[in-house]
Order: C-alpha cells, then sequence, then structure tokens
C-alpha cells in the first residue's frame, strides 16, 4: 500500500470534504482516506489499483483542484 497527503484547492467546507473522502473511500483499492487538515487528506491506496492521478480526478469531479503535498 502507498500513502499520498493531497491538499485541497477552493476552501471546501465540511460538508464538501466528507463528499471528497466518501468518494475516495468508495475507490476500489482505497484502503483509508482521512483530513489532516481544513484542506488536507491522506489517502492509503493500492497502486497496483489506482495512481494519485485517479485519486486527484476523483476530487476534481467533485468540485475541487487538488495536489500532492
Amino acid at each position: 500500500m502507498n500513502r499520498v497527503h493531497l491538499g485541497i484547492r477552493g476552501e471546501p467546507t465540511p460538508e464538501g470534504m466528507e463528499r471528497i473522502l466518501q468518494a475516495l473511500r468508495g475507490l476500489p483499492g482505497v484502503q483509508e482516506a482521512q483530513a489532516t487538515g481544513p484542506a488536507q487528506v491522506e489517502v492509503v491506496y493500492d497502486p497496483q489499483t489506482l495512481t494519485v492521478m485517479d485519486l486527484i480526478r476523483v476530487v476534481r469531479e467533485r468540485g475541487f483542484l487538488a495536489g500532492m503535498l
């Protein structure tokens, strides 16, 4: 498993952050996704199944920009 920290741009509200976390947790290959700050997420994922770009794409689909920290 790999671990990545993503920064979320656009200052998501608590509800927006929860939508992002639920979307990430719903991906096959994500073992854990949790907020580590007001606009930061830590994701533990299987690199055989997902790439960091896959994770970023899910955040973008929720209306926010994201990048690796």
